[in-house]
Formats: structure tokens, C-alpha cells, sequence
């Protein structure tokens, strides 16, 4: 099983745009059962009392504009222990990136990326909380989604029984 963890400040835009249209890929190709996909947040801006905030309604309005639901989803806070948790740790932006290594102890496996890295870009996919573009961000999140999955099912072929989540090296 592949385990891919979607990061960014708040975790109410990108990383849930991110962590469902994800999901969304992978259904469509009925890999599902290989893969456990989430997301969270470097800042506990957007949790109170341990409970975090749903997806922030234009992100959501967004996902359903292309019939993807995230209803349920409530910001979390990434935690070191998501280190050994999780395959990818994948961040929207370099601060994102800066604030992962820093919590997560640094990357000593080489599992934290950036999205768009995925899409040969270096690019940061903007915070549409700030900007109000949601249309660029699910393009940019979808371009690197595609990226990424593109990959793990490349990856799969050159691994031993061609199944996504198979034993690496």
C-alpha cells in the first residue's frame, strides 16, 4: 500500500483539494484499495479545542464543480510520528517544505516533495485563501496529482508483479 500525505498551512484549501483529488484519481483507475491518502496542516490556525475546521466552503464549492466530495473533512495538525506513517509527505509551497522539515525532524528518507515537483515544476501552488483563485490552485493541484500518480504507476510496472504499493528497494 502506497501512503501519501498532502500538507499545507492551514490544511482547509490545497491539501484537501489535494488529498481529494487524489482519491478521485485513483478511484477512476479502481486503485483505491493500494493506496491511503490524507492530508494536514503545518499551523493549528484552523483547529480549536482538538477539533479542526471543515474545508473552507469555495474549496470545497470548488471540488464539487468536478463531483468530488470531501464532506467529513476536518483540518489536522501533521505530527512527527506522520514521518514513519506515510511514504509521501507532499507540501504545496516551499514554506510548507521549510515547516514539514522542521517538524517532522528533517527527511532523512527522502519522502517530503513538493506537489508540483511531481509535474516538473518547482513552482508553489498559491494559497487561494489568500488569493481567492481556486480555479488556478485545483489546476495546479490536479496538474501535480497527475504528476504524482503518473509516477507510482510507472514505478508499479518497473516493481515485481506490476501492482501499485509492492515492495520497494
Amino acid at each position: 500500500m502506497i501512503k501519501i500525505l498532502f500538507v499545507c498551512h492551514g490544511n482547509i484549501c490545497r491539501s484537501p483539494m489535494a488529498e481529494f483529488i487524489m482519491k478521485d484519481l485513483i478511484s477512476k483507475h479502481n486503485l483505491s484499495q493500494h493506496f491511503k491518502i490524507a492530508s494536514a496542516a503545518t499551523s493549528t490556525e484552523e483547529i480549536w479545542n482538538g477539533v479542526g475546521n471543515p474545508v473552507y466552503p469555495p474549496a470545497k464549492a470548488k471540488l464539487a464543480e468536478h463531483g468530488i466530495d470531501c464532506g467529513g473533512k476536518r483540518a489536522v495538525q501533521l505530527v512527527r510520528a506522520d514521518y514513519d506513517k506515510y511514504d509521501y509527505l507532499i507540501g504545496m509551497d516551499s514554506a510548507n517544505i521549510r515547516n514539514m522539515n522542521r517538524m517532522l525532524g528533517g527527511d532523512p528518507e527522502g519522502k517530503i516533495f513538493k506537489l508540483l515537483s511531481f509535474a516538473d515544476s518547482e513552482r508553489d501552488i498559491a494559497d487561494p485563501w489568500y488569493s481567492g483563485d481556486f480555479d488556478t490552485a485545483y489546476a495546479d493541484i490536479t496538474e501535480g496529482c497527475e504528476g504524482l500518480l503518473h509516477i507510482l504507476l510507472y514505478e508499479s510496472i518497473l516493481l515485481e508483479g506490476g501492482q501499485p504499493g509492492a515492495e520497494r528497494k
